[in-house]
Parts: structure tokens; C-alpha cells; sequence
């Protein structure tokens, strides 16, 4: 069961965060960009001194390995990306530290990660809780809805104590869970994977079609020039009233949509598959993740999964 009582802190506007293991990979050596440049969907080079972007490893087949996001810091690039994905990272990079003056180290488990909900939903201040802390040698990332911090290890237990003497609420796996799926946030294994072709995931900053070749840059452009993916990772809400099939309608307490089920057209044709499902107690009523067909992509298209009506929702839902 979720706790309603902190959905409620979180969305109204208060502080709360989430504890769980991230990859967090360093890259420098005279020949880093060029080297990383080769293997991500984004600009390395465009990257100045104290900024982020998103970017993802794709393989040769334009196909979704990895999503991070990149830090520079003088001459040295900071890869932080999910657990799922962190070996995978560090073993794409490591194999060309012995073609030139490239060099990778992992440093995920020097580190503690926490996830922090600040000011949401309005857009975080990057690294308001660390500046308070009083704590040095940490690193900052910002999200769509929330900072993330990784915490040298020793001082993680205190970072922990100021955020609870800050009023902010450690947030469960469940309700987590929930934030994830209502900020459209995709995971790995779950709502992406090898089988992802790096465009349907349709994140803004995600790649960049100005720069030279990389891994799978030829199917990656071929899909962008052609205009559309075949499909893309969007949001969906469960109609209300339900269709005549009379299914009750979603509450917090039932799922009634599926993972994996299949999506049809209203003259039932294969629209997608939905990948992930939560109830949100902001709309009221059941939520999914899903990969659409271009066809119905449209906002507010109506699909069928189930015996059930749902309403296609751009993302992010909340």
C-alpha cells in the first residue's frame, strides 16, 4: 500500500528522497571526447565546463544499451547511469583504454546515491540540499522533477540526517515507483532495453543528429530523416467509465491493466504494448507506460487493451 499521507508531502511541494545504488563511471585522458564521442548519442564536445546532458549508449544496431548522463568537470567526464546498466557502461568504455590516451574507473561504490524530491514540482534548484550540508566532495546531477546526489560513502549517514532534519521524507520502493511512472521516467529492463531503438523513447536532449558518426548513428538518423519512429514510449490513461465491458474501474488498492498486455486500435489493428502500470491518486485512476504505434500517437487517441478504453497522454503525466 502506498502511503498517501507522503505521495501527498511530495506532490503538495515538500523535500523527500529515495535511497538505491547508480552507476557513476569516470572518463578523462587527451583523447576522451573523440573516444566518447564515437560511442554516445550526444555532443560530448558541445559539453562545457560544469554542465550535464543526457545522452545513451546505443550498439551497432541503434539499439538502447544504456541512458546516462554526463558531467564535465574540467578534463574529466562523470557517467552516472542506472545499477542495471552500470557494468554495461564501464565495459563499453574500458575496452578502448588500450587504443590510446583514454582512461575509465568505476566509482559507483565509493559512493551513496540519493534520489531528492526539492521544491517539486516546480523545476529543482541543483544542489540546494548540498550547499546546505556542509559536506564537500559529493556530485550533483539534475532530473526532470528531482537532484540527485552521490554521497562519498563515509558521510552518506550524515547527509542522510540533514535531509530528515529538513523535513524531507524517505520515500519507499513503492511510492517510488509511483513518482517514476506519473514523471514518465522509463527504467531499464522494465520499460527500455536491447530490444529499444534509441529514438522511441522520445527524451528531448537525448541525441544529437549535428555531430559525426558513433555506434548506430547510421539507423538512428535513417529513422530522424525518414520523419517518425515506428513507435515511441508515451503515456496512457484508463478511460472513465470503463468501456461496456463493464471492467471495474482502477482504484489504489486494484490494478486492473497489464504489463506486457497488448494495445489495439478501435478497429483492432496492433497499437503497442504497455510497459509499466501504477495507479496515480493525482488523476484518480490507472496509469501506463507504453510503446505506441506513430499511428495513435496523437494525444487523446483512444486504444483498447483488455476489454478496456485508454486515453493516449503526451508525458509527462503530472
Amino acid at each position: 500500500m502506498i502511503d498517501i499521507n507522503s505521495y501527498d508531502h511530495i506532490r503538495g511541494g515538500g523535500s523527500g528522497f529515495f535511497e538505491m545504488p547508480r552507476g557513476l563511471i569516470a572518463v578523462w585522458g587527451k583523447e576522451a571526447v573523440p573516444f566518447m564521442d564515437g560511442m554516445i548519442t550526444n555532443d560530448v564536445k558541445t559539453l562545457e565546463d560544469g554542465q550535464q546532458m543526457l545522452a545513451a549508449f546505443p550498439n551497432a544496431q541503434g539499439r538502447m544499451l544504456a541512458v546516462v548522463r554526463i558531467l564535465r568537470q574540467g578534463d574529466r567526464f562523470l557517467i552516472e547511469t542506472e545499477e542495471a546498466t552500470r557494468e554495461k557502461v564501464f565495459n563499453n568504455l574500458f575496452r578502448f583504454t588500450y587504443a590510446g590516451d583514454f582512461f575509465v574507473e568505476d566509482l559507483s561504490r565509493q559512493f551513496e546515491y540519493f534520489e531528492v524530491f526539492e521544491e517539486f514540482p516546480a523545476k529543482p534548484q541543483s544542489g540546494k540540499v548540498w550547499e546546505s550540508s556542509g559536506l564537500v566532495g559529493g556530485h550533483i546531477f539534475s532530473g526532470r522533477s528531482t537532484v540527485g546526489y552521490f554521497v562519498p560513502a563515509d558521510d552518506a549517514e550524515k547527509f542522510r540526517s540533514n535531509l530528515i532534519a529538513a523535513d524531507a521524507i524517505k520515500i519507499d520502493d513503492q511510492l517510488y515507483e509511483m513518482l517514476r511512472i506519473e514523471s514518465g521516467i522509463p527504467k531499464y529492463g522494465v520499460d527500455m532495453d536491447e530490444t529499444t531503438i534509441v529514438p522511441e523513447l522520445g527524451l528531448d536532449g537525448l541525441i544529437s543528429y549535428n555531430k559525426g558518426c558513433y555506434m548506430g548513428q547510421e539507423i538512428i538518423a535513417r529513422i530522424h530523416f525518414r520523419g517518425h519512429v515506428a513507435k515511441q514510449l508515451t503515456g496512457l490513461i484508463l478511460s472513465s467509465p470503463p468501456c461496456e465491458e463493464g471492467v471495474a474501474a482502477a482504484s489504489a488498492d486494484g490494478v486492473v491493466l497489464s504489463p506486457e498486455a497488448e494495445l489495439k486500435s478501435p478497429d483492432g489493428k496492433n497499437a503497442g504494448r504497455i510497459t509499466s502500470v501504477i495507479y496515480s491518486p493525482t488523476l484518480d485512476q490507472q496509469i501506463a507506460l507504453a510503446f505506441v504505434r506513430f499511428d495513435y500517437l496523437a494525444e487523446d487517441t483512444v486504444l483498447r487493451s483488455s476489454g478496456m478504453n485508454l486515453v493516449v497522454k503526451n508525458l509527462p503525466f503530472v
